[in-house]
């Protein structure tokens, strides 16, 4: 049975696919067998075919050198590069709860090690039109504890905090943060890591920096994060 995790952001564009790729490619250099799961992500460009590229997840393979195959990550790839409720809305091809968890779970059936990332933060919406799905309800489905991806500057403190309370009120065990864009000896970094922790009660596990291209924390540490399902 595989060992899995959510990771989630305080928002877009603070690196999360990035630092997800660091840390699928830190499992596989352990020997770990890992694999990537997102359920839908947007803002994909498009081969000369036609078809969508699933950009995340392409992103993730070329950091990390996993086996899996890109069909297997992602089951919603949409082109419009906003949430994934107006982009359907826009494209079509709305979310279905049980089509994101039947491809989870035949990933995690396969893989040892399964990183599930999230789309934006916690509260993106996957789907309105059609159904109310947001990705707590993914995550609960899933039976997953979470890892949150932050940036390191101003402005963080609430964001990750935020996040932090939100997570506790639905009931997802938040097992550390990781810092992106972290500069050592900057004042205003450093503090925000020692706020953060004070806030949230949990340790900042990892930080970050521009061009890193490896996770600086120790891999059975990192592997110990990871549960099966439910636990």
């Amino acid at each position: 049975m595989s060992r899995n995790i959510f990771i989630t952001g305080t928002g877009t564009d603070v690196g999360k696919t990035y630092v997800t790729g660091l840390i699928v490619k830190k499992l596989r250099e352990s020997g770990a067998d890992a694999a990537y799961y997102k359920a839908a992500m947007s803002g994909n460009e498009r081969r000369p075919d036609g078809s969508l590229i699933p950009g995340d997840a392409l992103q993730v393979k070329n950091m990390s050198g996993i086996r899996q195959p890109l069909e297997e990550m992602c089951p919603y790839v949409y082109e419009t590069a906003v949430s994934p409720h107006l982009a359907s809305r826009l494209e079509g091809n709305p979310v279905r709860m049980d089509t994101v968890l039947a491809g989870f779970q035949k990933v995690c059936e396969e893989y040892e090690y399964v990183t599930m990332e999230g789309s934006g933060g916690i509260l993106c919406p996957l789907c309105f039109d059609e159904a109310d799905i947001r990705l707590p309800e993914v995550v609960k489905a899933c039976g997953l504890g979470c890892l949150m991806i932050a940036d390191a500057g101003l402005g963080t403190i609430n964001g990750v905090a935020l996040t932090a309370y939100y997570l506790k009120e639905q009931g997802i065990p938040l097992k550390g943060i990781i810092f992106n864009h972290y500069k050592q000896g900057d004042l205003l970094h450093e503090d925000n890591r020692k706020m953060c922790e004070y806030y949230t009660g949990v340790p900042v596990i990892a930080c970050v920096a521009d061009g890193d291209t490896e996770l600086s924390m120790d891999a059975e540490d990192l592997k110990a994060l990871y549960e099966t399902a439910g636990k």
